[in-house]
């Protein structure tokens, strides 16, 4: 792996670039609550050859966003599970969106 090949990756959202520590940190928040989101299967941070946790910034703006409803008083559980369902949520909206435009282009005959 060459210097650029490292560079390169710091523009990679699912690079695990962030140690626990780093992470906590970034988000102003414990390790405790970065574990306790792993376990409610929110996160799965990759391990490190050492076997320790490295998150992704896509990974902490996930965590982020559940941060912000435990902050307004959500149980962490139920936090983490809002998440999973709002991205189920969309997830489902863009398939359906999808299948729109293709139900409308074969009934122009597009």
């Amino acid at each position: 792996m060459t210097a650029n090949d490292s560079f390169d990756r710091l523009d990679d959202d699912d690079y695990p670039a962030y140690t626990i520590g780093r992470a906590a940190e970034l988000l102003g928040t414990t390790q405790g609550f970065l574990r306790a989101v792993g376990e409610a299967r929110l996160i799965t941070p990759l391990r490190s050859e050492g076997g320790h946790r490295r998150y992704s910034r896509y990974q902490l703006r996930i965590a982020a966003r559940a941060r912000e409803l435990v902050d307004q008083g959500t149980p962490i559980e139920a936090a983490c599970r809002i998440v999973i369902l709002e991205d189920q949520l969309e997830e489902a909206r863009r398939i359906n969106a999808e299948y729109r435009r293709t139900a409308a282009q074969a009934a122009t005959g597009d």
